[in-house]
C-alpha cells in the first residue's frame, strides 16, 4: 500500500487535469504544469481503476489499494509526449478499453520539469481523470 506523507505533500508537483479517451485503445493526458519526461513517461507510476475490476485497459479494482504490483505494467501500456508542451501525453494501451466500463487514472510520482523526488498523488478533486470506455 502506498502511504503518503504530509511533508512530501509540500513539493511542488504537477496536478493531471484531464484524461480523456480519444481511440478504443488510447487516452490523452493533460497535467496543469510543464512535467519531468521520465517520471510521465513511465507507465508504473500510473494505475487505472474500473467499476468492474481489471477488466480492459484497468489495472485495479475499486476497491483494490494501489501497489507496485498493480501498476500499469510496461507490456499493458505506453506513455508518449502528445506534443511539445511537457503538458500533454498519450497513454496507448496493448488493449481496448472496455465500453461502458468507469475507469479512474490515477497518476502517482510525477515530478516538475527539471525536478525528482516526488513521492505522492498527481490528482486533484477537480482532476477530470474519471472517463467511460468508448
Amino acid at each position: 500500500m502506498l502511504h503518503f506523507h504530509t511533508e512530501r505533500q509540500t513539493i511542488p508537483h504537477p496536478i493531471l487535469l484531464e484524461a480523456r479517451q480519444i481511440a478504443p485503445n488510447q487516452i490523452l493526458l493533460t497535467y496543469d504544469k510543464r512535467t519531468d519526461l521520465q517520471s510521465t513517461t513511465n507507465v508504473s507510476n500510473y494505475w487505472i481503476r474500473s467499476n468492474m475490476g481489471p477488466v480492459g485497459i484497468a489495472s485495479v479494482g475499486m476497491k483494490d489499494a494501489l501497489t507496485a504490483e498493480n501498476a500499469v505494467r510496461p507490456d499493458m501500456a505506453m506513455i508518449t509526449p502528445a506534443d511539445n508542451s511537457m503538458m500533454k501525453y498519450f497513454m496507448t494501451f496493448s488493449t481496448n478499453a472496455v465500453s461502458g466500463v468507469t475507469y479512474t487514472v490515477l497518476p502517482c510520482f510525477v515530478n516538475l520539469e527539471g525536478m525528482t523526488g516526488y513521492r505522492g498523488e498527481n490528482w486533484a478533486p477537480f482532476s477530470r481523470n474519471m472517463f467511460i470506455g468508448i
